[in-house]
């Protein structure tokens, strides 16, 4: 039986890549990006937004992340990370060494598969790794819920351990602040939702985005007929104006001539 695609892609990089290459560290674990719908669109969604609002970062979605030199075993995909001051260009793999430091931000979405190792583990791996901030979110609400975890957490590192982010209440709603972001999170339904803290302004979902442009769009070509609608009848207004004062000439002109007639 032939080896697995990731494992034979391995085997080829090892052969013919170093340490110093890009090729030396696999860029698929050979894992599902997700697990289920909800994790799907609650990370497509939150990377969707992220660029959006912060088109100068590095966003990435479920790429591999080395931490050390030469260790092709040590590796970990986050959801979703944003990266600071390093280009947006694309990459096979996020190499620690070689970016010069670790992801600012990283996200994981929780699936049943998933949380506990979130949770635990990852969030060890990431203090570890030297991450800004660590946030989780677990868009079916009741997985963390049975652990007694809260479904959005933010947390801050604080020299080799993780710390709550301050969490405030907005409306009955629970709203946490990334200093690293510069943004406001809270949970949108089974989705994260971002505001910039600069501007104030929610940051629109995809699907809102492209509502928005629809629905600006149709205000715009109502705009334009109305428009074009005025200037149609002011040309109509115009033109009768002109026959009017055209009628009105005609009939002074009459009454001038018969005025002359009657004095001869």
């Amino acid at each position: 039986m032939p080896a697995p695609l990731d494992a034979a892609a391995a085997a080829l990089a090892t052969n013919v890549a170093t340490p110093d290459d890009d090729a030396f560290y696999p860029c698929s674990d050979g894992k599902p990006m997700s697990d289920n719908m909800w994790q799907a669109a609650a990370m497509f969604n939150a990377s969707g937004d992220l660029m959006t609002v912060r088109p100068d970062a590095l966003v990435a979605t479920d790429i591999l992340v080395y931490p050390q030199r030469g260790n092709r075993d040590k590796r970990i995909a986050p959801d979703v990370l944003v990266a600071f001051e390093l280009g947006t260009h694309k990459r096979s793999s996020y190499l620690v060494w070689k970016e010069g430091k670790p992801p600012d931000w990283v996200l994981e979405v929780a699936s049943p598969i998933t949380a506990f190792r979130d949770l635990d583990e990852k969030r060890h791996d990431y203090a570890e790794m030297g991450v800004p901030e660590y946030w989780l979110f677990d868009p079916q609400g009741d997985i963390f819920r049975r652990r007694g975890e809260p479904q959005l957490q933010g947390l801050k590192l604080a020299g080799t351990e993780y710390q709550p982010l301050k969490a405030a209440q907005e409306h009955g709603r629970v709203v946490i602040r990334s200093e690293v972001l510069c943004l406001d999170l809270r949970v949108d339904g089974e989705l994260i939702r971002f505001r910039d803290v600069a501007t104030g302004e929610d940051v629109l979902h995809r699907d809102e985005t492209e509502a928005a442009r629809v629905r600006d769009a149709a205000q715009l070509r109502a705009a334009q007929a109305r428009a074009e609608a005025l200037v149609e009848q002011a040309a109509a207004d115009r033109q009768a104006a002109q026959e009017r004062i055209a009628e009105l000439e005609a009939a002074l002109a009459r009454l001038r001539q018969g005025s002359g007639g009657d004095q001869l």
